[in-house]
């Protein structure tokens, strides 16, 4: 027998998810618990794979299977596809592997033609129902399978509307839908060159090639890119038989999820409209009620819904997004999924779920995506700023946070603004997936029409954007590009705010606050501690950040830059002289003035830190960085110094180098110029004395950058070591301190069991190391490397995101031959921008490092990250 590629939802299951997508496993799932689920079937991952490979064709033994499954769907049915008296319809529903709400396209209704119509008219007596079911599916098909602009049937409805003073596509008689019945299949016509296909087979095959297709189209590609979906999942299609919430005030449709998915609150929300199909709802065209009302409507519908909802709960373990139809006084499931929701709501939802002793804490851990925790991380709006705010209109709070911005009307004028670092926020009647680019670049979104899971709100969460969704008070016009609200005219590139969480839009750019991180956040970071196995340091060059990155957990610090401190304009000119000084003599004299200031620097990091670890890397950039480019401050200087201007100019000439990167940097200033080591080792060593006689236990850690010669390592170390001594000596105390290195050469690497011999640790700097890995300069692939994305020659950005198949086969490389000369003797851990990014981290422990550090506001992600990568592989 071949390959099977197409099942009867009674013939899959919810674990069938790689193959059925996630939407076939549950309706798969639901129709085996026995829930009111339309009969169907799913054609598989496997055949929209088969499609690419296929020449984007469908193979005659696919197309077989899927006759052989609509014979028995219309077997059980009663009803035949292309009927005249009992005709069969049908939706065809991509379903991905891993939910993309509103990415993939759907099409209702198929099997209408000019004769159906007729025959579904009569066997429903109900021919106003009939004609608007085909003008849909007119309107679905042409869009979706053959891409004619969805606009220009948007504008025949419109005029219908205008001109008979209608407000709502139901209050269109039937002799207005043959009308535009007419109308769209004219405009089908004139797009696509042919007739409106009157064959429902060949609908079919149509519609479930331009499904496959959907799997690569512009907006797919960016939201896969967005969440980390592989490219090579294909997506199942569904073909599911009609139940119709466009039946008249006893039927309707609509959308809900049992928790809050803005908050994680335990009851029931969500919306609904009479007299409609599933679409409306999503699609945001008209503005629907509240669940709630659904009970003084259909009491009995109500309780029904509320016990499946409640079932599927408990059966999936987790919060649903659940998608119903009611037909006549019928309830049918169309759909069940986890529902996407805000990091606030996961964290809820996952605490009060193990409270309820549905799931564990591990669970709970792996419930929440580290990324998402970014969320939260970030302020929200001052109520001091909110109180003096003047409040434009009120929508519905669809994504919580706080955003401000310069207002755009269009996806594209958003990106564009926002390419030089301007603010922004998006404004639409209502979006579409095609906006997918400007939400990611808005810092919020505004949308006239549509409910809490309409396109803007569902997409809007899924990425953490604030969204006021449904603002009825305002009108835009994305013509002239205006909001009006009462007398008032705003345009574009005026500034509003959005607060996601109440649905308030405010004039101007109110102030935002830091983010609470108490509640159900520090319980389940009090779970995320408690699994973990690896520590989470922070990189911080000074005591605010030091104490952010402590109150969001960090256990010590990874990385302290010594040459911020130098930047100081205090400090800067002790600098500059010690730079251009001709003898050792003179340069002390400069580092002498510095040494106070620099012990300072790391007292009040000590304090901050308590007992922490602290480790603090030698300067690292070449000297030019601090010298003067611009005439002024070279003439200031040389006054200060009582030399000639020109004597400046001439030791900037001598000190420019061709590639900075590469250059007189790291160690190789301490050999040349050892007296700045010396400098920097004495006042680490005394502000860990003098913390110390304050009752604190201080261990330094001293790491010098840029290794690539075991010798280099071994004369800087030297230095430190002598002077280290020779100043605890002279205090009469006992210090311990460690000194180690910066493995941030390929060369390191590769010799890290000879280096090991002589260091207390390594920490990777995975930035230069990816640099000088790729040969990319940091500085300059930002011109290439977007491309190189886009057309997939590489995976990811690997500044960004660890390239575990080169650059992180020489951390493991590093890391074992280390490890075999001095076992566990030796502390490894990451500095550079990837300790705070979730699949590095995962990485870095499954490759035994003891530590990862990155910025403040990352540490909760990489202490969540860390966790769960001890969840899928504990250490012995």
């Amino acid at each position: 027998m071949g390959t099977k590629y197409v099942y009867s939802f009674n013939e899959g299951n919810k674990d069938m998810k790689s193959l059925l997508g996630g939407k076939g496993a549950n309706l798969a799932e639901m129709t085996k618990i026995g829930l009111p689920v339309p009969p169907g079937f799913t054609i598989s991952t496997e055949a929209c794979n088969d499609y690419y490979v296929s020449n984007k064709t469908i193979k005659p033994e696919i197309v077989e299977q899927i006759e052989e499954k609509l014979a028995q769907l219309e077997s059980e049915l009663g009803k035949k596809l292309g009927s005249i008296e009992n005709p069969l319809l049908v939706s065809v529903r991509s379903g991905a592997v891993i939910s993309m709400p509103g990415m993939m396209d759907t099409i209702l209704n198929l099997g209408l033609n000019d004769n159906t119509v007729v025959g579904l008219a009569k066997a429903t007596d109900n021919e106003r129902f009939a004609y608007d079911s085909y003008r849909r599916f007119i309107q679905m098909f042409s869009d979706v399978a053959m891409e004619v602009p969805k606009y220009k049937f948007e504008n025949v409805l419109d005029k219908y509307k205008e001109q008979n003073g209608f407000k709502f596509d139901t209050e269109l008689t039937t002799e207005h839908l043959k009308a535009i019945v007419e109308e769209f299949k004219a405009i089908y016509k004139a797009e696509v060159k042919e007739d409106f296909p009157q064959e429902p087979k060949k609908q079919l095959m149509l519609a479930v090639e331009a499904v496959f297709r959907s799997w690569n189209n512009p907006r797919a590609i960016v939201y896969r890119k967005l969440n980390d979906i592989p490219n090579n999942l294909g997506t199942a299609v569904n073909v599911q038989s009609m139940v119709f919430g466009n039946m008249g005030d006893n039927s309707g449709t609509g959308v809900a999820f049992t928790r809050d998915p803005a908050t994680g609150e335990n009851k029931l929300l969500g919306e609904y409209l009479i007299n409609a199909q599933g679409e409306d709802v999503v699609a945001g065209i008209r503005t629907p009620q509240k669940i709630a009302t659904l009970e003084n409507i259909m009491p009995d519908i109500y309780k029904q819904f509320v016990e499946t909802a409640d079932k599927l709960e408990k059966h999936y373990r987790d919060m649903q997004d659940i998608e119903f139809t009611i037909e006549k006084g019928k309830l049918f499931l169309l759909q069940t999924r986890n529902g996407k929701r805000t990091a606030k709501s996961a964290i809820n939802v996952a605490v009060d779920l193990v409270n309820e002793g549905l799931i564990t804490k591990e669970e709970a851990i792996m419930r929440v995506e580290p990324n998402q925790l970014d969320q939260l991380l970030h302020p929200k709006f001052e109520d001091k700023s909110l109180k003096e705010a003047k409040v434009l209109a009120k929508g519905l709070p669809a994504s919580p946070g706080a955003a401000s911005g310069k207002i755009y009307f269009t996806a594209d004028d958003v990106v564009e603004a926002s390419k030089d670092g301007t603010e922004t926020i998006l404004v639409r009647q209502e979006t579409s997936p095609e906006d997918i680019e400007g939400m990611v670049s808005a810092q919020g979104i505004l949308t006239a029409r549509g409910g809490m899971t309409s396109h803007a709100a569902v997409v809007a969460r899924g990425m953490g954007k604030c969204c006021v969704a449904g603002c009825g008070e305002i009108k835009v016009s994305e013509v002239a590009k205006t909001i009006e609200v009462g007398d008032m005219v705003l345009k574009e590139g005026d500034y509003i705010s959005l607060d996601g969480s109440t649905g308030v839009v405010y004039l101007g750019n109110v102030n935002k606050a830091a983010a609470d991180m108490g509640g159900n956040f520090e319980k389940l970071m009090s779970w995320v501690d408690e699994i973990r196995q690896m520590k989470v340091r922070t990189n911080a060059d000074n005591p605010r950040d030091a104490k952010a990155a402590v109150d969001f957990g960090a256990e010590g610090i990874g990385l302290c830059r010594t040459e911020h401190m130098f930047f100081d304009e205090e400090r800067i000119p002790a600098v500059r002289k010690m730079i251009l000084s001709n003898t050792v003599e003179e340069r002390v004299k400069a580092l002498d003035t510095l040494l106070p200031m620099q012990q300072k620097d790391f007292e009040d990091i000590y304090r901050v830190m308590g007992e922490r670890p602290v480790n603090i890397r030698l300067l690292d950039p070449p000297l030019h960085e601090f010298l003067p480019q611009d005439d002024e401050t070279i003439a200031e200087l040389a006054k200060d110094m009582g030399i000639e201007p020109i004597v400046i100019k001439k030791r900037c000439e001598e000190l420019a180098e061709f590639n900075p990167m590469l250059g007189h940097r790291g160690c190789r200033l301490a050999v040349t110029y050892p007296e700045i080591a010396v400098m920097q080792t004495k006042a680490i060593i005394n502000a860990a004395i003098a913390v110390n006689k304050e009752g604190l236990n201080v261990e330094p850690e001293i790491m010098i950058p840029l290794v690539g010669a075991l010798n280099e390592f071994r004369t800087v170390k030297q230095t430190i070591v002598e002077t280290a001594d020779e100043v605890i000596k002279a205090a009469g105390v006992e210090l311990k301190y460690t000194v180690g290195t910066m493995i941030e050469i390929p060369r390191a690497c590769l010799i890290a069991d000879e280096i090991a011999q002589e260091a207390d640790f390594f920490s990777f700097g995975t930035n230069d190391l990816t640099q000088m890995t790729f040969g990319y300069s940091r500085d300059d692939a930002g011109k290439f490397l977007g491309e190189y994305v886009d057309r997939e020659i590489l995976e990811k950005d690997p500044f960004q995101v660890l390239d575990q198949h080169g650059v992180g086969k020489l951390v493991q490389m590093a890391s074992k031959l280390a490890r075999g000369v001095k076992g566990d003797n030796i502390k490894l851990g990451i500095c550079g921008e990837h300790g705070g990014e979730p699949s590095s981290v995962e990485f870095c422990y499954n490759t035994g490092l003891n530590y990862v550090s990155c910025s403040p506001y990352r540490v909760p992600i990489a202490r969540l990250a860390a966790a769960r990568a001890t969840i899928k592989n504990p250490r012995k």
